[in-house]
């Protein structure tokens, strides 16, 4: 449900872009437990990859679901 609202990532050749749920899963647990970035578990990737993709993914979804005309 959430796939279409998330921007597609760029990946090169050497390391594509791979799923979008294991980063996912990394940002809820970040926000969820509170914890740095830097701290977060190596089983949902790298966390500077997190880090850098979090504020493009919020503001793709909120700029789609804020910018509906009578708030809905």
């Amino acid at each position: 449900m959430i796939c279409p609202l998330l921007p597609r990532e760029r990946g090169c050749w050497p390391s594509p872009a791979g799923d979008d749920r294991p980063v996912l899963d990394g940002m809820r647990h970040v926000l969820r437990t509170g914890c740095p970035w830097r701290d977060m578990h190596e089983r949902y990737g790298k966390w500077n990859s997190m880090y850098l993709r979090f504020p493009r993914w919020v503001s793709r979804i909120c700029g789609m679901t804020c910018s509906k005309p009578g708030g809905s």
